[in-house]
């Protein structure tokens, strides 16, 4: 079903996936109407994750952030791959409604009532990506920079030389490394 009343951003909700750290990730909601739009978000797996606000109002035009937590992992899943789901269910709503009047019924099918649903999957990313460069003290990084500064001269010489000893040809291509 095409959202027509809120646009959900991200489509995937890319969590960081930290063993025994809880993470955070963040969904916003945008009205695409001119009318308010009322909304609620439910999981799959409730106990794992904190969602705040769970439900709300968003304004004509407006938009609302939506926090997701979740628990401390004390395992790594099979695969590295998350089954989680959120549904977020969105009812155009009357002027007047406040937040403490959304009921779960408001989200019911009912005759004339178009409730929109879009099911968000979870992704583990990692938490800490890996750096490109390897781990060490300062002063052999600072010594990995001096030699990579040695060869890259060296490099430059000898592409120097290569341009004079290449014989005739030289002169055809001058100025170019790389024939």
């Amino acid at each position: 079903m095409s959202n027509t009343l809120l646009r959900i951003y991200p489509s995937e909700l890319k969590m960081p996936f930290e063993l025994r750290k809880s993470n955070t990730g963040c969904i916003e909601l945008v009205n695409k109407t001119d009318q308010r739009v009322a909304f609620k978000v439910k999981t799959t797996n409730p106990k794992k994750y904190a969602v705040r606000p769970t439900s709300g109002i968003v304004p004509p035009g407006g938009s609302c952030g939506i926090t997701i937590t979740m628990q401390a992992p004390k395992e790594i899943p099979q695969d590295y791959q998350c089954k989680d789901k959120f549904l977020i269910q969105s009812v155009i709503v009357q002027e007047g409604i406040t937040h403490k009047d959304i009921v779960p019924e408001m989200f019911g099918r009912a005759p004339g009532r178009v409730v929109e649903e879009f099911k968000l999957r979870v992704i583990y990313i990692p938490a800490n990506p890996p750096s490109p460069v390897p781990e060490g003290d300062e002063e052999e990084i600072a010594d990995m920079e001096v030699d990579h500064e040695v060869f890259r001269q060296s490099m430059i010489d000898a592409a120097s030389r290569q341009e004079y000893a290449s014989g005739p040809q030289a002169s055809h291509d001058k100025g170019r490394l790389y024939g």
